[in-house]
């Protein structure tokens, strides 16, 4: 997870956790909150989708012609005047394809965790999926990523690498695969933190300095 971690811990992330509060109203220690729970689930269920071969190369297809990254280069003109909406439909379809019929499942679960209303919760998730969209084809290009195997490694690799990845995704595959009340956004919340107990509070307490 360290990958994600970076991200969120970066001014890059604070812009982002900034910018999608913005558009929701909400604070930035909210949101993050949301959006520390959602990236490592919107990314397992990118890498459970991967493992097939035409999940793999609908995956590439979709980073290569459409998320390079591009959307990074820009993110105060991106949030400054609000998100446009073909952001907004393009996130929309970003989480049919990754979630498909889990989504209303995860945006409850989010919601349940977070206090914030379900529609709240899927703004933010149709914000931030192009945003990680970008993320990951900015990193395919610099890694020279061109296969499935590589791209199975490559989202790996942004969710941490070795044991504590694998128990990650073994969590989030079950969530995606059951009914679930989603206690298991709390497991992710305490391995985006490297296995430290304390809650999603405490992580954003590291984020921002507090």
């Amino acid at each position: 997870m360290s990958g994600l971690l970076d991200l969120l811990s970066s001014p890059m992330g604070k812009q982002l956790i900034s910018g999608v509060a913005s558009q929701t109203g909400n604070s930035t220690d909210q949101t993050g909150s949301v959006l520390t729970m959602a990236l490592p689930l919107l990314m397992g269920a990118m890498k459970k989708n991967a493992s097939t071969p035409e999940g793999a190369q609908g995956l590439m297809s979709a980073l290569s012609n459409n998320h390079d990254g591009s959307i990074l280069n820009d993110l105060s003109g991106l949030f400054g005047g609000g998100v446009d909406q073909s952001v907004k439909e393009d996130g929309a379809g970003i989480l049919g394809h990754v979630l498909g019929g889990k989504q209303t499942q995860v945006e409850n679960a989010l919601s349940k965790k977070s206090g914030m209303d379900a529609n709240t919760i899927a703004t933010i998730l149709q914000v931030a999926a192009p945003i990680l969209m970008g993320m990951i084809g900015q990193q395919k290009q610099k890694q020279n990523v061109n296969d499935a195997s590589g791209i199975q490694n490559l989202l790996g690799g942004m969710m941490g690498g070795g044991k504590q990845a694998n128990k990650q995704q073994s969590l989030i595959e079950s969530f995606l695969d059951s009914n679930g009340d989603g206690s298991i956004l709390d497991d992710v919340a305490s391995l985006a933190l490297g296995g430290k107990k304390g809650g999603i509070g405490g992580m954003l307490g590291g984020l921002f300095g507090k």
